[in-house]
């Protein structure tokens, strides 16, 4: 059975954050996400395999069909971590006279460096930048950026408005935004199985695969406190983004979002 999550916080806990379903100090939310992505870094590809079965590389690739990347694309790539969006990007772009520039910035560095060894190892070594930088605080000038995207990252920051204005703020005008996350709610006949997996199935995989039982329980516990795609979009357009789009994955089990910086 899926755990009760606690009830939304009172108004007075403004300088509190989910951290999964606990509630943590703002202000500590950043080390810990950095410390648990540092710690699940180096298995963190090959958990995705085995927690999705392999689906999750269909859905960054429907990001990157959604992209449609042409040469001298400059993109921001955040929580971009071990590199599985920038290099579908890459691929499609490389070999042209102009193949633009791409950004990874990810809060652990662990996650960057192990992107950074799988650019080596495939000898993707121009084109990429690979920064250690929260979401929430770009180290980016202003209108940089002809796209933005996000796989599965932005329900781990501490404030996801915060985030969303970041990303209004590196596009230029007529750039496109891009956020792939997973959604707190299926499709009723999908829901029963979807949360014994989900605080079962997931745990137990983390500690095997992993050592790692604790990590995986606030994966599935920072899925059900993200917002429900039709709240997430209005997130989206209140940030100033328009003609937002939301086109469910997998029986609602994923979310691609998309909209423009007009």
């Amino acid at each position: 059975m899926r755990p009760d999550p606690p009830s939304e916080p009172p108004e007075g806990a403004k300088d509190e954050a989910d951290f999964g379903f606990k509630r943590v100090p703002a202000g500590d939310k950043p080390a810990l996400v950095r410390t648990l992505f540092d710690g699940v870094a180096s298995r963190y590809d090959i958990m995705n395999d085995l927690m999705s079965a392999g689906i999750h590389r269909l859905w960054k690739t429907a990001l990157v069909d959604g992209l449609a990347p042409r040469p001298g694309l400059t993109l921001v790539d955040v929580a971009g971590g071990t590199g599985d969006i920038t290099f579908r990007v890459h691929d499609r772009i490389k070999g042209a006279v102009a193949p633009g520039r791409i950004t990874v910035l990810d809060l652990s560095l662990e996650m960057i460096e192990h992107g950074r060894m799988r650019a080596w190892d495939r000898g993707t070594l121009e084109g990429i930048d690979w920064l250690v930088a929260d979401a929430e605080a770009l180290p980016l000038g202003a209108r940089v950026a002809d796209a933005y995207t996000n796989a599965f990252g932005i329900r781990n920051v501490t404030h996801t408005e915060r985030a969303l204005e970041e990303a209004y703020r590196v596009l230029k005008p007529g750039g496109r935004f891009l956020c792939l996350e997973f959604s707190p709610r299926v499709r009723p006949i999908l829901s029963r199985a979807y949360d014994a997996y989900s605080f079962r199935v997931l745990p137990l995989l983390g500690e095997l695969v992993q050592g790692d039982r604790e990590s995986y329980s606030y994966l599935a516990e920072s899925i059900r406190r993200f917002p429900e795609p039709a709240r997430f979009a209005e997130m989206i357009a209140a940030a100033g983004f328009a003609r937002v789009k939301v086109r469910l994955l997998s029986g609602g089990i994923a979310a691609l979002f998309s909209a423009w910086r007009l």
